[in-house]
């Protein structure tokens, strides 16, 4: 039976929030100790886990909800306010690249400085300077203070010292998707690299493809507290819930106030199941108007999380406030760079010619498997045609209304994914 690495038991982290500098000087002087001046804020509460050696364990959950924190007080950043925590075993940590970085130091001085830190002699630490330079690859600039770095070569560096000082249980927070393609594609490799070699990874992140990729098991965390502890893929469809619970109670285009107030309707009249953007471009004549946006799951689930190849269906509602002839219902595809990706209509799709009528209420359904490399695009709606003159008009748009992020086990050159099917035998004997 695998020992553990890291073993937590009913840790909680409490911050004392005080409204005014005031209150805390107030609250350290006072006659009354029961009198409190401040507000207790619980980052991690009861929370217990363990994780075995050579398991890589993954925590992922929502901005805010407690993982960094977490990590910190395993590292010995922070002190916990509650609970145990045993370590057994050697820690390199990538939590802010570079955190520990003197910035006035040249490159080689802050290996020496990060390697006393970890534990490491000076001995041990030339043993692996070789290894690390060549990994971060700088060149001359190692022996440059680290403040006249770029941002790439500052990110080469703290990650190269921190995989390349071998220790036994290594902690990841988000850090596996910085710098270039090609850095990437190395430090990947070496974490691949790290994880055949039998050590612990405690890794956070909020690429989903690479929790399912190399986790063995994961905790889900919101609000401080573990939701559910299991394995990787039904733990990431668990966060894509959690998500959606999330963000659809804020899209509502009428909120329920239970003190009787005024209702107070959305920035933009559209009704939708998932979180929709804050920076919309809206425009349009409001001859006809969309007025509901829903994306579901091949479950028939709202999602904003897709695995590629899955299937979605994008469905809008277009309430039409006047009658046009042949309208053209729109959605379109783009990446985080702007390009469009790809995209549709109704008359493309032959599905054209007919009137709508003042008050009529239709809805499109763009159902469709998705075969976009992992990362996130943004969806634009759109209702147009042309006017009683004959003119091309654009009766209501949505530009980059709602942001979907696509998750995949492997990536492919382009935008595409083929799903090419590729076969490699030996035929010289």
């Amino acid at each position: 039976m695998s020992k553990s690495a890291i073993k937590i038991d009913h840790l909680t982290k409490v911050y004392h929030l005080y409204k005014n500098p005031k209150d805390r000087l107030k609250e350290a002087f006072a006659i009354n100790k029961n009198k409190k001046y401040h507000e207790d804020f619980y980052a991690l509460k009861d929370i217990s886990l363990e994780v075995k050696e050579g398991e890589c364990y993954g925590i992922i959950g929502k901005n805010g909800s407690g993982k960094s924190t977490l990590l910190k007080i395993i590292t010995g950043v922070l002190s916990p306010s509650e609970g145990k925590l045993e370590i057994n075993g050697r820690i390199s940590a990538l939590l802010e690249l570079g955190a520990g970085f003197n910035q006035e130091y040249t490159g080689i001085e802050n290996i020496y400085l990060n390697g006393d830190i970890m534990g490491y002699s000076k001995e041990e630490i030339e043993e692996r300077i070789p290894e690390i330079l060549e990994f971060a690859d700088i060149g001359d600039h190692i022996y440059q203070p680290v403040k006249t770095y770029s941002s790439g070569m500052f990110v080469r560096l703290a990650f190269a010292l921190a995989i390349n000082v071998d220790p036994e249980i290594l902690i990841v927070d988000e850090a596996l998707s910085v710098g270039d393609a090609f850095f990437q594609l190395k430090c990947y490799k070496k974490f691949t690299e790290f994880k055949k070699r039998g050590k612990t990874i405690v890794f956070v992140t909020h690429d989903l493809s690479s929790v399912i990729k190399y986790c063995d098991r994961v905790m889900v965390i919101n609000e401080g507290e573990t939701i559910e502890e299991g394995g990787a893929r039904e733990m990431v469809d668990l966060y894509k819930q959690i998500l959606v619970d999330q963000e659809t109670s804020k899209n509502r285009t009428i909120e329920n106030q239970e003190n009787g107030e005024q209702q107070e309707e959305n920035r933009f009249s559209l009704v939708s199941n998932i979180r929709l953007n804050e920076d919309i471009l809206e425009y349009g004549t409001k001859q006809a108007e969309i007025i509901e946006l829903n994306v579901y799951d091949e479950n028939q689930k709202p999602c904003q999380q897709i695995e590629k190849f899955q299937e979605i269906d994008i469905r809008f509602k277009v309430k039409f406030n006047e009658e046009i002839h042949d309208p053209i219902v729109a959605v379109t595809f783009k990446n985080i760079k702007g390009t469009e990706i790809t995209g549709t209509n109704n008359m493309y799709e032959g599905l054209d010619g007919f009137v709508a009528e003042p008050g009529d209420i239709y809805e499109v359904s763009f159902k469709q498997k998705i075969p976009f490399q992992s990362g996130a695009y943004f969806v634009s709606l759109g209702c147009t045609g042309l006017d009683v003159k004959g003119n091309f008009t654009v009766f209501h748009r949505y530009y980059d209304v709602v942001e979907l992020n696509v998750v995949s086990m492997k990536d492919t050159v382009g935008f595409f994914d083929t799903d090419t099917q590729v076969k490699l035998e030996k035929i010289n004997g």
